[in-house]
């Protein structure tokens, strides 16, 4: 059983090396889901006396006011046999054998964490003690909490204090010590009321009296001590401490424990008690009770383990790859990303992912409708036509057909399809703006590097502004064609002049009458929907082919070009990743790393069960 405590204290060890040690964090945590004993009392409760007890060391700082200031991770490691010694996690390749020098330890590192001002850090301090009077064993010694601020502290350190206390006790995997002097009232006592409120059954905690040989004459503690008073789950555990003299004498804390032992078995208060007091006995039960949790928490912990690795994993999947170092790296990375945006963009037109068919809309219904809706009235009017064809007589009036004023109503009414078309154009390229921004949004690897993402956005818009400019020309001579050259097919089925009516002694602009311009209005507008009806089919297939083809198959051709060009500096500003990713990559990569570790030792005790 001993294997498993020997777990947790690896993997709080591993905890607090990441700085992962309960505060509130965007990145999982394993600190909460271990099992742990949280020592809890009031200042001058007897806390660091009981802990040196357990321990059988004189090793904590004393003094006035608040001595503990920071949470201090206290694991007991039994050894057969050997001389005695510590280790800070802080000082890995350092052993102290001079308990004395551990105390001035933990004074000047809580200092270097906090300076020399009476503040207090949640940054835990890690103690190993390996020596054979003591049981394997876990305690997380927390400051004391105390009602009123003292020179040189905050007003808010009494709240601090007791929300840091709050904050350990009050996770379900907490084991809480409280710890509660004999000499005053138990109502008041600091470390029975914050446990109340967070274990209100008392299914966590274990209740510890203090100073029960320095009750007044008279009084004693029996009805705590069996749980009458107060009732807890576990039975309350009465220890006697030494005392201010037996400390300044540096009385030894083995005598001590005797002295303890033999105090509960001669009083006749607690004479029937005797076998469950002392601080021996509590080191026992504690380390025991630890045990038996933490082997019931292995299942939930594998779990939590294996859900928060395939978290990790997806994460730092999402954050993508770090940067190579040298000039091929960065090209072929860089490469590599402009691919993907560009393998995204085209998954966009071909349907795969979702706005392709935007373009198609514009085709089936924006183009066609913006035709139908055009206006050939005025260029078609009965005025219209018999200004532009005896215009186009000159002086003289034609012999057979008008064939130039046809060619001047069919060419004054085609010039209005450019508008559509142009319509046609900006829409469709709008679209595709549109599909490169969403497919850039896309890229996971673009949110890694801002500059690039910016270029390639540029770089992919101007070229699509090339395209559009193409396509463009492309449809204004597609419309240009229609009216330069008419098919011979149409004026042979034109109506000839000997139909005109037209009555050579009047005015030019009354030469002809109005059923002669009917028929040739009537015969423009035909030709003029006949032509509109192929446009319908042409200028769709000429911007697919300037525009949606050549974004599909040159899109960053002319990046891709410049790319070649550029030094390693010019690369390494265009994968300048955003210092914070940067970090929480490295940070996610170290997590992912524990949980692994954590994930082997884990199932290996498991196995072993």
């Amino acid at each position: 059983m001993d294997s498993l405590i020997t777990l947790v204290n690896k993997l709080q060890r591993a905890c607090t090396a990441l700085g992962d040690y309960g505060e509130e964090s965007a990145l999982p945590t394993l600190w909460d889901a271990l099992p742990s004993i949280a020592v809890v009392g009031g200042q001058s409760s007897g806390k660091s006396s009981v802990l040196e007890s357990i321990v059988g060391k004189d090793f904590l700082p004393r003094g006035s006011g608040i001595v503990t200031r920071r949470p201090l991770v206290l694991q007991l490691h039994r050894i057969e046999e050997g001389r005695e010694y510590a280790e800070f996690m802080h000082l890995p390749r350092k052993k102290f054998a001079d308990f004395a020098a551990v105390r001035k330890e933990i004074a000047d590192e809580t200092d270097r964490e906090t300076g020399r001002s009476k503040q207090i850090s949640t940054v835990p301090i890690y103690l190993s003690i390996y020596s054979p009077n003591v049981v394997n064993l876990t305690l997380i010694d927390l400051p004391g909490l105390t009602k009123v601020a003292v020179d040189g502290q905050p007003d808010s350190i009494v709240l601090d204090i007791e929300n840091m206390v709050r904050s350990y006790i009050e996770k379900p995997n907490s084991i809480i010590l409280a710890i509660s002097p004999a000499n005053q009232d138990l109502a008041t006592s600091d470390a029975i009321k914050i446990s109340r409120e967070v274990d209100p059954t008392g299914e966590r905690t274990f209740g510890v009296l203090t100073k029960i040989d320095l009750m007044d004459k008279g009084t004693d503690a029996v009805e705590i001590l069996e749980g009458k008073a107060y009732k807890l789950k576990f039975p309350w555990v009465g220890v006697v401490n030494r005392s201010q003299a037996d400390i300044n004498k540096n009385t030894d804390m083995i005598a001590a424990r005797r002295r303890e032992c033999e105090y509960f078995a001669n009083t006749p208060e607690y004479k029937h008690l005797g076998h469950r007091m002392g601080s021996e006995h509590l080191g026992k039960i504690l380390s025991k009770h630890l045990e038996q949790v933490i082997k019931s928490r292995i299942p939930g912990l594998q779990s939590l383990i294996n859900k928060t690795i395939i978290d990790l994993e997806t994460e730092l999947s999402r954050l993508g790859k770090p940067v190579a170092n040298d000039a091929g790296g960065k090209l072929y990375m860089t490469m590599e990303i402009c691919r993907n945006f560009d393998g995204i963009f085209k998954e966009h037109l071909d349907g795969i992912r979702s706005g392709g068919d935007k373009i198609y809309n514009i085709f089936d219904n924006q183009l066609p409708g913006a035709l139908k809706r055009l206006q050939f009235d005025k260029q078609l009017s009965m005025e219209n036509i018999r200004k532009l064809i005896t215009e186009a007589d000159g002086y003289q009036p034609h012999l057979i057909a008008p064939e130039q004023g046809y060619r001047r109503l069919i060419e004054s009414s085609l010039v209005s399809v450019k508008g559509p078309a142009e319509a046609a154009v900006d829409a469709v390229h709008a679209v595709l703006k549109e599909l490169v921004h969403k497919s850039i949004n896309e890229t996971m690897e673009l949110k890694q590097y801002p500059t690039l993402r910016v270029e390639v956005a540029n770089a992919a818009c101007e070229s699509l502004d090339r395209m559009k400019e193409e396509s463009r020309r492309a449809i204004l001579q597609l419309v240009e064609m229609e009216y330069n050259y008419i098919s011979v097919d149409f004026f042979r089925k034109l109506p000839q002049d000997v139909e005109k009516g037209g009555n050579p002694t009047h005015s030019i602009f009354d030469r002809y009458n109005d059923s002669y311009l009917r028929r040739i209005g009537t015969t423009v507008l035909s030709y003029v929907n006949m032509v509109c009806a192929g446009l319908r089919n042409s200028i769709p297939k000429s911007i697919v082919y300037c525009q949606v083809r050549e974004a599909k198959r040159s899109l960053l051709d002319h990046f891709f070009t410049e790319l070649g060009t550029k030094e390693v500096k010019q690369l390494s500003r265009l994968l300048d990743e955003d210092p914070a990713m940067m970090q929480r990559r490295i940070s996610l990569g170290k997590r992912l790393e524990l949980y692994r570790s954590a994930q082997a030792e884990v199932d290996a005790v498991a196995w072993s069960k």
